[in-house]
């Protein structure tokens, strides 16, 4: 199986290909979608796309943890993460089910 990553000029491309528009309004299109998607994950909400998945931002807490090169206990500071679930349809689709 061949590995590609599929980027932000190959969405702009296929959607160019198939549509009327012309490159820089796709462009703009795909970019201002993007932004939208981060704004909403930065500002701690969902980002739900049906039929694919969610995106979610939450907070982790500090905590205790170790230097793996001097073993000297350190504290972790607070940060938020962002973790993607991938929808049941899709995963089903994934596992041949």
């Amino acid at each position: 199986m061949s590995e590609k990553t599929l980027t932000k000029a190959d969405i702009v491309d296929i959607i160019y290909e198939k549509t009327e528009k012309n490159r820089h309004e796709v462009k703009k299109l795909v970019e201002s979608l993007l932004r939208l998607s981060k704004d909403a994950v930065k500002k701690d909400h969902f980002l739900l796309i049906s039929g694919l998945g969610k995106l979610e931002a939450y907070s982790k807490k500090a905590r205790r943890g170790r230097n793996p090169q001097t073993n000297a206990a350190i504290t972790l500071p607070p940060r938020k993460v962002v973790v993607f679930r991938l929808s049941r349809k899709l995963r089903t689709e994934l596992n041949g089910g």
